[in-house]
């Protein structure tokens, strides 16, 4: 790897520069993992990242791991309870949209196989490596994040904005936007 400066975003907080180092950006087929953070990103939505990520312990506890059969299979009485644990955002739309999730993420393993496999058809099973010099220009959505909101939503997931999932997509590694001085860039990580 070479030498550089890791993403502005990531520096000065342990947490977000554990998670940019190790998982931000690096391709994924885990589909518990894909579930985990498709709905982090869900909650995200009118916070902040930073916010969310020092809560995922909690989360993860609260959602059992994220196991997608699990999740699914919450109780009206579990959800509840999970709206009651102040380590979460305990918004009722957001915590209800898991399970609503789970179930639909279940359909989507029936039809494709995998979310990994429904996620990463849309590019071939390829990385979409951008070059971008500054996080300013980095975009907030894209046509593949439009395109694939538009199919999650159709399919019953909530939470799933062009925005979220364009976050999304650089967090599951789909799309590289780590900036090219970037360590942890892909040009930069076989060097």
């Amino acid at each position: 790897m070479t030498e550089g400066t890791i993403c502005t975003w990531a520096q000065n907080d342990e947490v977000m520069e554990a998670y940019h180092n190790t998982e931000w950006g690096f391709p994924s087929y885990d589909d518990n993992y894909l579930f985990e953070l498709l709905n982090l990103e869900g909650a995200q939505a009118g916070l902040s990242w930073k916010i969310i990520l020092h809560r995922r312990h909690a989360y993860q506890e609260a959602f059992f791991g994220f196991d997608i059969d699990r999740c699914a299979a919450m109780t009206d009485e579990e959800i509840t309870e999970i709206l009651q644990n102040p380590g979460i955002i305990r918004n009722k739309l957001k915590v209800n949209g898991v399970r609503k999730n789970a179930k639909s993420a279940l359909r989507v393993q029936a039809e494709f196989g995998s979310l990994a496999n429904y996620f990463w058809q849309f590019t071939d099973n390829k990385t979409i490596v951008n070059h971008r010099k500054s996080e300013k220009e980095l975009p907030a959505k894209d046509e593949l994040s439009e395109k694939i909101s538009k199919d999650l939503r159709k399919r019953g997931f909530t939470f799933v904005g062009p925005v979220i999932i364009y976050s999304y997509l650089q967090a599951i590694g789909i799309i590289d936007d780590h900036v090219t001085t970037c360590p942890y860039h892909t040009d930069n990580r076989s060097k």
